[in-house]
């Protein structure tokens, strides 16, 4: 059984889009899709009172980049 997250889980969420799809560009999709990527994540739940946000994407993204250059590190 997948756990269970939501929006403010950043870090966790960031791993997952990094393992999930590692020949995406995080640079390169626009929040509506990054919102949409995460929503379709196995464990992810939205919690009612924590609705997303342009910060909360923002930070998702940013986090995603750093997940995947560190994966792309330890393949290299």
């Amino acid at each position: 059984m997948p756990e269970i997250f939501g929006w403010l889980e950043v870090d966790l969420i960031a791993e997952h889009l990094a393992r999930r799809y590692p020949d995406r560009d995080p640079f390169a999709v626009r929040f509506t899709e990054l919102r949409a990527l995460v929503q379709s994540l196995p464990g992810f739940h939205e919690e009612p009172g924590h609705p997303v946000n342009e910060k909360i994407l923002e930070t998702i993204q940013a986090r995603w980049i750093e997940e995947k250059e560190d994966l792309e590190d330890e393949d290299d």
